[in-house]
Parts: C-alpha cells; structure tokens; sequence
C-alpha cells in the first residue's frame, strides 16, 4: 500500500505463479490507471498470461482487486514502514520519515505519483461494500504503524493526547499532500502541509516540556 509502484511485467521472474503476475499486473495498472480504466485484456498482456487464465483465478474484476488490496495490506511494513523505520530510532522522525518516503515518490516520478489506496478510495462504488473494508483496513494498517511511533514517544507527548486522532491527522496530511502535489505539478503544497505537521509536533512538545517542568 501506499508505495513507489513499478512496472513488474518486463521483470517478472519465471517461477512466479499465473495467478502472482496477474494480481502485480492489476495493482500495477489499478494505480496508473485507475480500476475502472483498465481492461482485463491489458492485465493479462502485462502479466504475461493466457487469455483465459483470468477466470481459471477469479471470478470477477472485483474480486481481483480484493487480491490487489490484500496485497498491499500484506506488503505495507516491509515495503514502507520496516526500511523507513530503520533510518532513525526516534518515534517522531520516524513519522515524517514515513512522509518523507511520499515525498521521494513524487519527485521520482515529477509529482505525478497518487496513492494507490486514495485513488481507489475515490474511485470504487458505494455498493462495493466488500471492496471499500479492505480499502479501510489498509488505511487503518497505516494508521496504526503511525500510532505506534506516537505510543514510543512516550513523554515527549501530552499525555491526554488522542495519539489515535493523531495518526489519522498524519494519514490526512500526506494524502491531501500528495493530491495537491500532483494538481500542481509542484512539491510546494506537499512541503507546505508536512512544514504545518511539524510545527504542530513541536508545540505539543514545548507544551509538554512546560508542563513537565511546572
């Protein structure tokens, strides 16, 4: 979820299942495309596939983006948090580590990259009811790994802070970050946003400090 995504069908090792090619083909397309945009025959040419593999697999278009989606669940820490994590042992650098890692996103692909889950958040149905749970658990999985890193901080933060609440601020600045980004073509919205982030951590920290040396 939520990460710098590459075009796997030029690369795909031989061993990988049917099944493996054609889910990373779909995520891949999903996000440069959009869900409904994408054609079933797209996927299976970019996965390398026979024409009829699809249904061998899934039964519908829905239910390849369930796989997508728990793909991305099931990738979120050791393809984002776990190698962000392990640039510094501070709780709260890691979270605008976690924001930098977006960052470095947009400007490798020049503010064009979209988060994958945002974008099919916006796009995906009312009644695909199925579909938006697993668009909110990854958004929860991210949400938590940010909580975490808020809990670690331990006394550096308010104590009645909402560390919860928090996180899905954090959650909200990136993505809100990131749109504006790629509507503008420019990492100033993006920077501005995470600048704004920052100076909020560092009150509730000078506030703590007051606090505790009252």
């Amino acid at each position: 979820m939520f990460y710098m995504l590459v075009d796997h069908s030029t690369n795909m090792k031989q061993e990988n299942t049917t099944r493996q090619r054609i889910v990373e083909a779909a995520l891949y397309l999903f996000w440069k495309h959009g869900y409904a945009a994408t054609g079933m025959a797209e996927i299976l040419d970019h996965a390398r596939a026979k024409p009829g593999s699809f249904y061998y697999f899934f039964k519908t278009k829905e239910e390849l983006l369930l796989a997508v989606l728990r793909l991305y669940a099931a990738t979120l820490h050791p393809i984002v948090m776990d190698p962000v994590f392990a640039q510094t042992d501070d709780p709260v650098e890691r979270v605008f580590a976690v924001l930098g890692f977006y960052r470095r996103n947009l400007i490798a692909t020049g503010c064009t990259y979209g988060c994958p889950i945002g974008r099919l958040a916006l796009e995906i149905g009312e009644e695909q009811v199925e579909v938006h749970k697993l668009l909110s658990d990854n958004f929860d999985g991210w949400t938590a790994a940010v909580e975490s890193c808020l809990r670690d901080a331990g006394e550096r933060l308010p104590q009645e802070l909402d560390r919860s609440a928090l996180s899905r601020f954090v959650l909200t600045v990136m993505e809100g970050g990131v749109m504006q980004a790629r509507a503008h073509r420019s990492l100033a919205p993006f920077d501005a946003s995470v600048a704004q982030l920052r100076n909020y951590f560092r009150l509730l920290q000078d506030e703590q400090k007051r606090l505790r040396a009252a």
